[in-house]
């Protein structure tokens, strides 16, 4: 074989054995680390994360916490959550973290439920530490833009309160449990559903814990995942007079009101009245149509002779003597009478 040829043969499988053991340089600190901590992860495995897109640093780690916790958990299973489906990648060292915080805290969770939380998008460290140390949720949320929850007694007086609500995570509802913002919207409604049910607010100023008492008995965390331990009334304040307010519009509306029907009558008074005047020209002018008529229908009895002249002359005394009568009744006559007193 020629010198050249061996050279080249050589040549190659030193390149081939430096990036092999480059490749393997990379893995053997995690390989070391595993096997000094008794939580032995194969070297064929590191190589086998490697190539299926798998982080053997958080393998290794989670590997190792494991381990020293006396949990038994395989790289097989960290690898499986790792590579759930889809885009949610699992958090494996922070599923293997809370159920270490479990363990120690006699909390019952298996690797099973814990990835299923994970998996769903839920925090299940945070909802261990939860479990362990109840957190205070503020009613109403800060995020809500509102600082009170305002209710209205059956006296009319607004009252404006702030609850602060215990929870501690409920770990078997936490799949599929509602989450914090339906404690606080079940929280408020209650508050308001007590207030306005109360017959004065000056009962709910004097024993605002009623309202704690009647919100916590109505199992407000059903279908959460959480448990309510205690719901504290942090501050009630008065607010506007609601009923006097409203008794007030109410009453402007009804001035309006009575204010339009009289208007109305007014007017309906108004045009009866023309209509009444129409009524009296119309009778006066058939009064003059009518009056027109006697001179003709005089003559014309003339004219047949039912009508004589002694006739006419006896109806113009009876005429003038009831003229002269009328004037002594009215006002001149009067006024004849005063001057003579």
């Amino acid at each position: 074989m020629p010198p050249q040829l061996l050279w080249i043969i050589f040549a190659v499988v030193a390149v081939v054995v430096l990036i092999v053991c480059m490749f393997l340089l990379k893995f053997i600190g995690l390989w070391v680390q595993a096997m000094m901590s008794k939580a032995p992860v194969g070297m064929t495995d590191l190589v086998g994360m490697w190539f299926r897109k798998v982080d053997p640093r958080e393998i290794v780690e989670s590997r190792i916490q494991a381990a020293r916790a006396d949990l038994q958990i395989t790289t097989a299973m960290l690898e499986t959550h790792f590579l759930a489906v889809g885009k949610q990648r699992g958090r494996v060292l922070r599923v293997v973290n809370s159920l270490i915080a479990a363990d120690r805290a006699k909390i019952e969770l298996n690797w099973d439920t814990a990835c299923a939380i994970d998996l769903a998008g839920r925090d299940i460290f945070d909802a261990v530490q939860t479990s362990v140390n109840p957190k205070v949720i503020d009613c109403p949320s800060a995020n809500s833009g509102r600082s009170t929850i305002d209710a209205v007694a059956q006296d009319g007086v607004q009252l404006k309160a702030r609850a602060r609500v215990t929870v501690r995570a409920n770990l078997k509802r936490l799949i599929g449990g509602a989450t914090e913002e339906t404690i606080i919207a079940r929280v408020g409604e209650g508050i308001v559903t007590t207030i306005g049910s109360s017959a004065s607010h000056k009962k709910v100023l004097e024993n605002p814990d009623s309202i704690s008492k009647t919100v916590l008995n109505k199992g407000l965390d059903a279908g959460t995942a959480f448990e309510i331990l205690s719901i504290d009334i942090a501050d009630i304040d008065v607010g506007e007079n609601i009923g006097a307010k409203l008794q007030a519009d109410q009453a402007e509306s009804d001035k309006r009101r009575f204010q339009a029907e009289a208007e109305k009558r007014r007017a309906m008074a108004v045009a009866q009245e023309q209509e009444f005047k129409a009524e009296i020209q119309k009778n006066q002018a058939q009064v003059v149509l009518a009056q027109a008529e006697v001179p003709k229908a005089m003559a014309e009895a003339f004219r047949s002779g039912n009508l004589g002249v002694m006739d006419y002359y006896r109806m113009k005394n009876i005429q003038s003597d009831t003229a002269m009568r009328d004037s002594i009744a009215g006002p001149e006559g009067d006024s004849r009478a005063d001057s003579t007193e």
